[in-house]
């Protein structure tokens, strides 16, 4: 399977077995295979970033943030697929391609965001990481510590 930045994927539970740790989102819910993933692809480590439908949920989360920040680029809304998706940038974390079970499918193909949303994903992302660098960690998992066990199995 080739693997892309931008396009959506579902995860194997074998890999929440294998990292367990309690910042990660549970991969199943009431019977379905949820959450969706964008995926960014970097080298041989794939970040995925949840999506959910749950935006009545997520928008005052968004809502106290701005108030009390200015800004809030750990959680986005946006369209995807001609529905609002949340996506949380929070609970982004590292894995494998061989931890992928399938891409999302829609009509036959493979989703993919539009470009613009991919970039603004993109952008906010790279920002949550360089805050991590300068000590203000705002991911939900420890990404340095599953990065870590997904490069050991890679060697």
């Amino acid at each position: 399977m080739k693997v892309r930045t931008g396009y959506i994927y579902h995860i194997k539970d074998e890999f929440f077995d294998r990292i367990n740790d309690k910042g990660l989102m549970i991969n199943h819910e009431n019977g379905k295979s949820r959450p969706t993933y964008f995926t960014i692809k970097d080298k041989d480590i794939l970040w995925f970033i949840p999506l959910s439908s749950k935006v009545a949920k997520y928008q005052p989360i968004i809502d106290r943030k701005i108030k009390k920040y200015g800004d809030c680029r750990s959680i986005m809304i946006s369209e995807i697929a001609n529905k609002k998706s949340v996506i949380l940038l929070q609970n982004a974390f590292p894995t494998l391609e061989k931890y992928i079970d399938h891409p999302h499918v829609i009509k036959g193909k493979p989703l993919k965001v539009i470009d613009t949303l991919k970039d603004e994903i993109l952008s906010n992302f790279y920002y949550l990481l360089a805050l991590k660098k300068q000590g203000i960690d705002l991911f939900f998992a420890d990404i340095d510590k599953i990065k870590e066990k997904m490069l050991e199995e890679i060697r």
